[in-house]
């Protein structure tokens, strides 16, 4: 394994992505980590990741410089690399002139790093600072026209640095470079697959759970259906899994969900029909962290009541992904921005004296469909596309009622139907119908009308971390239209959102 440490980047899950395309697995860690901490993880390589600051800035991000004496491979990416130069005697200056975007780069010694790459590439530059001066021991690698030590290297004690980012598509040979520097120098062997993932996963969670109970919140979605796949391999029967329907969920949801799981996974479940609970709670509430809250807070209550009635249970199993940690907070001590809570994601309440077992949480939501599919989950599951845990109360702007949610419901099933038919649903990241709080002037039947608007929301995505609108053809968006005007009563307007994340996120609210 390789560790990355945050230095701030807005690249840095794409640094852990490209590692893992190399199929060597990674962590990433927060600059804090103390000496003891990062040896006891035993990584082949370091990688120090990118960040917004200047090492001259005051509280900008460091890492104890003791981490260049211990032997282990380091690479540093843009002020990771200046912070390395700096800590070993180097000197950073701020330059008269700025570097962003493409520029080309002269490869000086075609070795290292840059083994088997042409001597003239293209890579990515974001950076204010350049190293004017190396430390002992250091030589340059490569230059641009702005940049006369783009790529530096010791390599006698293995740590290279680079001034561009090798992680983003705009460095074409940059995943080379990467490969090189797992599979060359610290000499990774490439054996991460999700089958091996798996068969680890499973014999921490047999070794940690010993032969205490687990208790599960399954949604039916992809996430948490691999977490009690896995979680049932390692224990069994010690395994209790709870289905709460809040009353939030599509069309016909719940009776489908029980079915399929009952009928695909062989783990104990337990259906709760608290939908009255929920809807009751939310009426008159139009805020979206209100309502997260609010939906949160009866959901671990259910849940705390029915995990007292599971005589021995001191595991609770979450699916948390590692977007999910990211956006709801800085989770690795970065200057990462709180986007939005996640239900899963916060802690448990304090009397419920539970501990966590979340199996997921370092993977991304492409890795763990390939996860589940390692270990055998039905395709039906391993593909469906994510839906949030507060349902459809964050898909409704504003206030939420029996007949909007009926609405939404109605809308949700056509859409979907249309997307599957189209051949496109596997091919999108999510699709889905948001109802707005605002009604539109229509003609129907040569009358006035006046109903509400539907969003569709279509977008494209690895990792859910970034998202592009998708281009659906203009047949498809016309018969979605056509048909929830036709068919859902009061809608009499369909628009389509083409906004990208960033600056949008994904849902709405």
């Amino acid at each position: 394994m390789v560790v990355v440490i945050d230095f701030g980047s807005q690249y840095n899950q794409l640094i852990a992505r490209r590692v893992r395309e190399c199929h060597v697995y990674c962590q990433i860690e927060s600059p804090s980590a103390d000496i003891d901490t990062i040896q006891s993880l035993n990584p082949e390589g370091i990688i120090l990741s990118g960040g917004p600051a200047s090492i001259y800035e005051k509280n900008s991000p460091t890492i104890d410089p003791a981490i260049f004496n211990l032997g282990i491979p380091i690479l540093g990416i843009c002020y990771g690399m200046q912070f390395m130069i700096h800590a070993l005697g180097g000197k950073v200056e701020k330059t008269a002139k700025r570097e962003y975007g493409f520029a080309e780069l002269a490869i000086k010694k075609p070795t290292g790093l840059f083994d088997r790459i042409e001597q003239t590439t293209t890579c990515w530059m974001s950076h204010g600072d350049s190293i004017v001066e190396l430390p002992p021991g250091f030589v340059a690698t490569a230059s641009t026209e702005n940049t006369d030590l783009a790529a530096v290297a010791n390599p006698h004690q293995r740590l290279y640095g680079l001034q561009f980012h090798p992680e983003v598509h705009h460095t074409p040979k940059g995943k080379r470079m990467l490969k090189n520097f797992l599979v060359n120098i610290c000499g990774c062997k490439q054996n991460w697959t999700m089958k091996a993932f798996a068969k680890e996963t499973v014999s921490k969670i047999r070794e940690s759970v010993a032969d205490k109970k687990v208790i599960l919140g399954l949604s039916g979605g992809v996430d948490s259906s691999v977490t009690a796949l896995l979680i049932h391999k390692a224990i069994g029967k010690n395994l209790t899994c709870i289905f709460i329907d809040n009353g939030l969920l599509r069309l016909n949801e719940a009776d489908r969900m029980k079915k399929l799981l009952k009928q695909h996974l062989d783990i104990n479940i337990r259906f709760i029909n608290a939908g009255k609970q929920f809807l009751s709670a939310l009426a008159g509430v139009n805020d979206p962290e209100k309502k997260r809250k609010i939906i949160g807070k009866i959901f671990m209550d259910i849940f705390e009541a029915e995990a007292q009635k599971i005589e021995g249970a001191e595991f609770l199993a979450q699916g948390t992904l590692y977007p999910d940690i990211i956006e709801s907070r800085s989770a690795f001590g970065g200057p990462t921005s709180i986007i939005k809570s996640h239900h899963n994601v916060g802690g448990l309440p304090k009397k419920m004296k539970l501990k966590l077992v979340e199996p997921l949480q370092f993977l991304f939501k492409d890795e763990v469909r390939k996860l589940g599919k390692a270990i055998g989950l039905p395709e039906e599951l391993v593909w469906r596309q994510p839906f949030p845990g507060p349902g459809l109360a964050i898909r409704i702007i504003g206030e939420i009622n029996q007949r909007r949610l009926s609405i939404l419901r109605n809308v949700d099933a056509i859409l979907l139907e249309e997307i599957k038919a189209s051949g496109y649903y596997k091919r999108l990241w999510q699709s889905f119908a948001v109802l707005l709080p605002v009604k539109s002037v229509g003609v129907m039947g040569d009358k006035r009308t006046y109903e509400n608007i539907i969003a569709i929301r279509a977008v494209t995505s690895k990792d859910a971390m970034t998202a592009d609108w998708a281009r659906l053809p203009y047949k498809i968006l016309g018969q979605i239209s056509n048909r929830i005007i036709n068919e859902v009563k009061g809608v009499n307007r369909v628009v389509y959102d083409i906004s990208s994340k960033p600056p949008s996120t994904i849902e709405w609210e």
